[in-house]
């Protein structure tokens, strides 16, 4: 039922890549996630390992009109349940945002579906900016995650994450402040500059500062062997940064659900001098395939 949502003032600062290892990192902690893809950059299924052939999505599918976004999941071999955006030219994201300014429910329905399963974690990528997918999704979030790149200009966007209006204007965007956390990526600590860009903003921002990922190539090689960096580079300091993120985003959820117990049978009672028999081993059933989409 929990959603958080990633989202950031500009593009270019390593939000999807966050995203997309956070949500493994969630996983292994022993949530059930499904990552969403809205940005139409499509580039979230990149860090799952989805073929660049695979140009179909949840996004494109409700421009079509499609409503059934089950049938677009992908299930990844990191674990996580993926559903990718889709590929879109300018022409189809334009109608879309239309679309989704005269009927906001295309996009709320599905989600408020996805939510309803009280044991999934539902991470979304958000595009960078103002959005219609930002207005929709964070009055209904646990968390919305502001990223922000060490650099500094970063200094500069800090009135608009402290005044919530990185989430709107007006009263709603005060109520939805208390939601916002921020993580500062790509921190270099050998660059003065990005230490203090770094400093300043943590200084700022106080409680709401999630944490902070370290500037490594670590993170730039698993993007481009389609690795996410927990399985690529488990040792790096990157990969020690994320799981403390991710630890301290479980402790906002609730707990994941046990797996259901089952009673093993009683053992039958046998009469005096009757033998016990073998029980023949019947043939292993076979799995049912993974239904993914098209």
């Amino acid at each position: 039922m929990p959603l958080i949502c990633f989202a950031s003032p500009k593009g270019g600062v390593g939000k999807t890549t966050l995203t997309a290892n956070l949500a493994d990192a969630l996983h292994r902690l022993g949530h059930r996630v499904l990552a969403v893809d809205l940005d139409s950059q499509n580039a979230l299924r990149l860090h799952f390992g989805v073929s660049l052939s695979d140009r179909s999505g949840f996004v494109v599918g409700l421009a079509q009109g499609e409503s059934a976004w089950r049938t677009q999941l992908r299930q990844t071999p990191s674990g996580v349940l993926l559903l990718p955006h889709g590929a879109m030219d300018l022409r189809g994201a334009l109608d879309l945002a239309v679309a989704l300014d005269r009927e906001p429910d295309l996009l709320g329905n599905p989600m408020r579906e996805m939510l309803a399963d009280p044991d999934l974690v539902v991470v979304a990528d958000l595009p960078p900016g103002p959005s219609q997918a930002l207005a929709l999704l964070a009055p209904m979030a646990t968390m919305v995650i502001g990223v922000l790149q060490a650099e500094a200009i970063s200094a500069a966007l800090v009135p608009e994450i402290e005044s919530g209006r990185f989430l709107g204007t007006g009263t709603m965007a005060a109520l939805l402040a208390g939601r916002l956390r921020v993580v500062l990526n790509g921190v270099d600590l050998a660059s003065r500059l990005s230490r203090a860009s770094a400093e300043a903003v943590a200084r700022h921002l106080g409680y709401r500062m999630l944490g902070a990922m370290s500037r490594e190539e670590t993170v730039a090689e698993s993007l481009a062997c389609q690795r996410l960096l927990l399985d690529h580079a488990p040792e790096s300091r990157a990969a020690s940064d994320l799981k403390e993120i991710a630890r301290l985003i479980a402790a906002a959820l609730p707990a994941p659900l046990p797996a259901p117990y089952t009673a093993a049978p009683e053992p039958a009672t046998l009469a005096p001098g009757e033998a016990t028999a073998m029980p023949a081993v019947a043939p292993a059933a076979q799995l049912p395939a993974v239904e993914v989409g098209r």
